[in-house]
């Protein structure tokens, strides 16, 4: 049974014109004429039986169904585009690691020692891209992941590699030095909360043997680095993990009012779906991750 699958070339035309929301701009781009685009267009709205684009005075419009293909077409071709590149860059030679990433601890912790990896393996290429929440691996490109979080996903495979210690962070001289913070001192400061971990904060004092009220009230952001940021410019004490602040530790660029907590299972894992067990570039970032922890 022959695919419905239009021409590469009609897609094409289709996305530009989609794009610059006019056929004159597409041929530029494309170096082709008016005429052409206008053809490529034609045909892929007759394979479709629909109408892509809408005439008007202003030149032309994408009808509501032309704006849906749009996304769609567009997502495609970049997708495409980048698999044919890293194809080519690959070459003949060499395996290629497509790995999601927790962002904070890829920037601060997994970046400045991936060259240790590298120069073991210099036949491995790792491709890193941002993921901060659980996926299904079958709808990616990815080879495996690392994420942070208490277990396994459902349908993975994969090694919990380091433990999790939460470190209450702030810029020094928000909290007075040296004191111990009691249950009422707690509600009174700003305490900045993670939108990936809800009760994030609630565990943290039920682990110093403490109920705090308004302990889930607070600035919210995404990311640990956000979180990191905010606490260097004074905006209130961050709950992140301590190996991620240890250079801003160092530097006394925050202070740690003190107590931390290890969750358990709470940590870094690296997962992959059961297909990917035997593939010998991911084997060996595992055994290289084991040691680098």
């Amino acid at each position: 049974m022959r695919r419905k699958i239009p021409s590469t070339a009609w897609l094409t035309a289709f996305e530009s014109a989609a794009r610059h929301q006019s056929y004159t701009r597409a041929a530029d781009e494309l170096a082709l004429t008016q005429s052409a685009v206008c053809r490529q267009v034609g045909a892929l709205e007759e394979f479709l039986g629909l109408r892509l684009f809408r005439r008007s005075s202003r030149g032309v419009a994408l009808t509501d169904a032309g704006q849906r293909y749009q996304r769609v077409v567009a997502r495609r071709l970049a997708e495409v585009e980048q698999d044919t590149v890293d194809l080519m860059s690959q070459g003949s030679e060499g395996a290629v690691l497509e790995l999601a990433v927790v962002p904070t601890f890829g920037a601060r912790w997994l970046v400045p020692r991936l060259a240790g990896f590298q120069s073991g393996h210099p036949g491995v290429r790792i491709h890193m891209s941002a993921q901060s929440r659980p996926f299904l691996f079958e709808d990616t490109v990815f080879d495996a992941a690392i994420y942070a979080g208490e277990r396994m996903w459902p349908g993975t495979q994969g090694i919990h590699f380091m433990r999790e210690v939460l470190a209450a962070v702030c810029k020094p001289g928000l909290v007075p030095r040296g004191r111990k913070l009691r249950a009422a001192d707690w509600s009174r400061l700003p305490l900045l909360q993670q939108g990936t971990r809800t009760h994030h904060w609630r565990r943290w004092f039920a682990a110093q043997g403490m109920r705090v009220e308004g302990d889930m009230s607070g600035p919210r952001f995404e990311l640990f680095s956000m979180s990191i940021e905010a606490a260097v410019h004074g905006l209130g004490i961050a709950l992140v993990p301590r190996v991620l602040v240890q250079d801003e530790l160092a530097r006394g660029l925050l202070a740690d009012v003190g107590g931390s907590f290890e969750g358990g299972e709470l940590g870094y894992y690296l997962v992959h779906p059961e297909g990917k067990a035997d593939n010998p570039a991911l084997l060996a970032f595992r055994d290289w991750l084991l040691q680098a922890r």
